[in-house]
């Protein structure tokens, strides 16, 4: 195997894919005769839309059996994927606009319900009208659940609306419609936990180098540092995608508390014995699926992974992440231009002063952009104090209009019932890691017995369960 080398490696993984999906359609496709459709212009163009509105009136006709029903569903598939943005773009306006709710329907139903007057009828006629209110192109989704990575097919459309919506209203009800389907299909119910070791398919193991979305994973023996004795690597798995993780986590077997992530993933370091660790850190958590965004089933991985991590190893004594603050940075920013160096009391204030740079007046923000201020010790001696500060401030006292911390991995991990333990200075000196929070990460604690009062004072009143240390200094 090859390590990674950039967005070419991605690129592969993911055409890969695609191109066996248009086989095995194509071939579902050519199954029911007179179905498979010759491939339309990449931007949809001229006739191909008048094309495209006769597929998708055959496919809720739902003449012939079974059969036929998959074929219509794999050549519609099919045609979505032969498009170009502006081709999917089109095929998505047709499908929102024109197979919605049909209004004169509904408005009928309804007045037969406001004249039923017997049980029987008013019952029937409720039925009829939840029918009504069903949107066709609900029926058209549904069909692609029978097709190899239908469901798969439908998590990336929906990934595709959430970016046209932004600009695009007229797109919204259909977005809304997918994510409700997802939502049934998705219920924590269905999903299977299993352990990704270095033994798991390359194919898997390529998946989770793509997705990892915390820390980078550089190449194959990056990966396999993390697969390692003293690692564990859980993910979710749907029964309709059983080649794609939906969320996955990496954990740490260490001695203590990690304070930094340089530590656990030096892929020189030697290789620690599970039975020896008292702690299980949990440093990345990445969703895979953007489009199964606000489809929570996250908070539910971390628990099932603790109750996996305490049947195989129950002298661990301490659950525990090492977590980023992504938000940190672009909030300091922003406070920094409204107030300057007000932000920062006359003793933070000193230290930045007297720094021998050749600065006429040293800032908190010019000094924060300096290449490699890490790396200076009377710099990053004279910033420790005001950054570490501003960033429990940041995190305890920082909410949004909504009341839920500022911070959304914090707001993630309160709401799981954690709390927060402990700011680390200099945990995280990665580019991306400077550029989120200055280089500081934060250790979210769950203690087991904790776990539910803390999360029903943070849901209820807004409330933050934190060490004593740290609500100390968020209130300096």
């Amino acid at each position: 195997m090859s390590d990674r080398t950039g967005p070419g490696f991605l690129d592969t993984v993911f055409d890969r894919t695609l191109g066996n999906l248009r086989t095995v359609w194509r071939d579902i496709a050519s199954s029911a005769r007179g179905v498979l459709s010759s491939a339309p212009k990449p931007d949809l163009a001229g006739d191909d839309i008048d094309r495209l509105r006769s597929q998708l009136r055959d496919c809720l006709d739902g003449r012939g059996g079974e059969v036929s029903a998959r074929a219509r569903a794999a050549d519609l598939g099919r045609t979505y994927l032969a498009l170009n943005a502006t081709g999917r773009e089109r095929f998505l306006h047709l499908l929102a606009e024109e197979f919605d709710i049909d209004r004169a329907a509904v408005n009928a139903t309804w007045d037969r319900l406001r004249r039923a007057r017997t049980d029987a009828d008013r019952h029937a006629t409720e039925r009829a009208l939840r029918r009504a209110l069903e949107p066709a192109r609900v029926k058209l989704l549904t069909q692609f659940n029978a097709l190899p990575e239908g469901v798969k097919f439908l998590v990336d459309m929906r990934a595709e609306l959430m970016n046209l919506t932004r600009n695009d209203d007229t797109l919204a009800p259909l977005e809304q419609d997918l994510k409700a389907l997802l939502a049934s299909w998705f219920d924590i119910g269905f999903l299977e936990v299993k352990r990704i070791t270095w033994e798991s398919p390359a194919a898997l193991l390529e998946k989770l180098m793509a997705y990892e979305a915390v820390h980078e994973i550089r190449g194959w023996t990056d990966l396999k540092n993390r697969l390692e004795a003293d690692r564990r690597c859980f993910a979710y798995f749907h029964p309709r995608m059983p080649d794609e993780p939906l969320i996955f986590v990496e954990v740490a077997l260490t001695r203590g508390m990690a304070g930094d992530v340089q530590s656990l993933l030096d892929e020189s370091a030697p290789v620690g014995d599970p039975a020896q660790a008292d702690t299980a850190i949990f440093y990345s958590i990445s969703n895979c699926q953007r489009g199964l965004a606000g489809i929570s089933f996250g908070d539910f991985l971390i628990k099932r992974v603790v109750d996996v991590l305490a049947a195989e190893l129950p002298h661990l004594k301490i659950y525990a992440t090492l977590s980023p603050i992504p938000g940190f940075r672009a909030w300091l920013d922003k406070r920094l231009a409204e107030e300057g160096d007000d932000l920062l009391t006359a003793a933070e204030r000193r230290p930045i002063e007297a720094l021998p740079l050749k600065i006429a007046s040293p800032k908190l923000g010019a000094l924060i952009t300096v290449p490699g201020w890490p790396r200076d010790e009377a710099m990053a001696q004279a910033l420790k104090a005001p950054l570490m500060r501003l960033a429990a401030r940041f995190v305890l006292n920082e909410k949004g209009g909504n009341g839920r911390a500022l911070d959304s991995v914090a707001h993630f991990h309160l709401t799981n019932g954690a709390r927060v333990e402990r700011l680390n200075w200099q945990a995280d000196l990665s580019a991306k890691g400077l550029q989120q929070s200055c280089g500081m990460m934060i250790n979210f604690l769950y203690r087991l017995a904790e776990i539910e009062d803390n999360h029903e004072a943070y849901r209820g009143e807004g409330r933050i369960a934190a060490a004593s240390a740290i609500s100390k200094l968020a209130k300096s």
